[in-house]
């Protein structure tokens, strides 16, 4: 499987898919050139799909949409939401980063380490 949602993720993706102004949205994921590793993952709400650049998908009842280029760096990736004292926040584990960044949103893998941003 392309990509993996746990429950808890789920859940807050869900709640924060009924606060969009549009009904028809899906969750893009995927990745950007950039961070302290050289890649970036990117997540968020897409209305407009590019049936012929992206992949869509259902995952437990969320509509899901990746760039056809990202499928083979997040292959069996897995997100997650965590919640503790100081708040929440989705953490993603990616079995083909070979190399994460201390706070975890950068990586890269053995076939794609991307542009590291110098300012990192």
């Amino acid at each position: 499987m392309i990509l993996n949602i746990t429950e808890a993720a789920n859940h807050r993706i869900r709640e924060m898919m009924k606060e969009e102004e549009s009904g028809d949205v899906h969750l893009r994921f995927g990745i950007k050139g950039g961070g302290c590793s050289g890649l970036s993952y990117a997540m968020g709400f897409e209305e407009e799909i590019n049936e012929e650049l992206d992949k869509t998908m259902v995952l437990d009842g969320i509509p899901v949409v990746i760039h056809n280029q990202d499928i083979p760096i997040i292959e069996g990736t897995t997100i997650d939401f965590k919640q503790n004292m100081m708040g929440g926040g989705f953490t993603i584990d990616n079995p083909n980063a070979i190399v994460s960044c201390g706070c975890g949103s950068s990586f890269k893998t053995a076939t794609n380490a991307g542009t590291p941003d110098p300012n990192c």
